[in-house]
């Protein structure tokens, strides 16, 4: 009787911690999957980012408390990358696949899409949620009118 009643009380230990820790995440806005919420999606969309494309997306990072740690917008100068090719964190990787052009979202990813238990000193501290604000200008150097971006254009 003495065993199963220990058994009792650790199983009574562990769901009350589990409890704990997803009140402790939700309390301070941490996620442990990804989210995406489209917050614009143009009507018409000719132009989806797929695995592979070269795209150019403007951005805002945030800490779950608000704090900025990077933004294209304040520099005048989005962000051109390969999707799916492991150049960005895992959480852009997926969070933006799919997307039209002149779309926006807003990802919330986890620490383990993100820069992990290491973080990324000075702005991201390990263990991080990260929150960006996304907008994707480009495809392939085409913005969803089929015309060539400006750094794209033959002179």
């Amino acid at each position: 009787m003495g065993k199963k009643r220990q058994l009792i009380c650790l199983a009574a230990a562990v769901a009350a911690a589990a409890i704990l820790l997803t009140a402790s995440a939700k309390k301070s806005g941490d996620v442990t999957e990804l989210q995406i919420g489209v917050k614009y999606k143009p009507e018409s969309c000719t132009l989806q980012a797929h695995k592979g494309d070269k795209i150019k997306v403007h951005y805002r990072g945030a800490l779950t408390d608000g704090s900025v740690f990077d933004s294209s917008y304040d520099r005048g100068d989005p962000f051109e990358f390969t999707l799916g090719n492991g150049q960005v964190i895992k959480g852009w990787d997926q969070g933006l696949l799919g997307m039209c052009v002149g779309e926006k979202r807003k990802l919330k990813i986890p620490a383990k899409m993100g820069y992990g238990e290491r973080g990324s000193p000075p702005k991201i501290p390990g263990g991080a949620t990260l929150i960006f604000d996304t907008e994707l200008i480009a495809v392939n150097g085409k913005t969803s009118g089929g015309a060539k971006t400006e750094s794209d254009s033959e002179l």
